[in-house]
């Protein structure tokens, strides 16, 4: 069994897409990341960085003692080493798979996250800084497009790079994103979509957080954090 502590993020969806497709049983546990649970000692335990996702897996390869993982690409790789899918055995498919995760990990999930903020929750919009966003959205989408080129998944078969790609284009329209100028890449995310497994992970949204829009509190708590959020007891 695997213990998920989870939100409804794109870095959280990435996890449920996982076992979804995986069939791996797993528990859901909340972290209301907008109520501050984050920074309940017993989770930071789990994840030192106050960030979901997280996971305890009960029964690891090793037979060891129930093993912690936080950040979202650590714990796809884990997950899929562990489960021996959606990722290739051999050298070159294996590699290419790690490349795109690491791509989605450093460019595609921070630039998207920061044209959310500019575009959507600063208190003043800032030109420059919407702007900035929004372009570099649109190159790594089309980076991401041209990838996609005569092939059905980014690293050829289904993968944790698509599972990793896939959250984070899904609010392309609140990024000023039209997927109509990315027809491989649209093509790509609308055969997602309409996997199952796909389906039951976002249907999670309405059980755990069926009204998914940030008070001014949450925001107070999400984007007010300095080192002393760190360094409080």
């Amino acid at each position: 069994m695997i213990d998920f502590y989870y939100w409804t993020t794109p870095n959280g969806h990435k996890i449920t897409l996982f076992l979804e497709e995986a069939g791996l049983p797993y528990r859901v546990l909340p972290i209301n990341i907008g109520k501050g649970e984050q920074f309940e000692p017993d989770f930071l335990k789990i994840s030192p960085n106050n960030r979901i996702p997280a996971i305890v897996d009960h029964e690891p390869a090793d037979g060891g003692p129930p093993l912690a993982l936080f950040e979202s690409g650590a714990i796809l790789l884990y997950l899929a080493d562990k489960s021996g899918q959606f990722i290739a055995s051999d050298l070159r498919g294996r590699n290419e798979t790690l490349q795109w995760l690491f791509w989605q990990m450093g460019g595609l999930g921070p630039m998207a996250g920061q044209n959310h903020h500019f575009s959507t929750y600063a208190p003043e919009k800032i030109p420059y800084a919407i702007e900035r966003y929004v372009k570099e959205t649109a190159r790594l989408y089309a980076v991401l497009d041209k990838q996609l080129t005569g092939r059905d998944f980014i690293a050829g078969s289904y993968s944790i790079a698509d599972m990793a790609c896939y959250p984070w284009v899904v609010s392309h329209k609140r990024q000023s994103q039209n997927l109509d100028d990315f027809a491989q890449l649209k093509r790509w995310f609308l055969s997602i979509r309409e996997r199952a497994a796909t389906q039951r992970a976002y249907a999670l949204i309405d059980q755990i957080n069926p009204s998914p829009v940030l008070t001014e509190d949450d925001k107070r708590v999400l984007f007010g954090q300095d080192a002393n959020t760190v360094r409080r007891d």
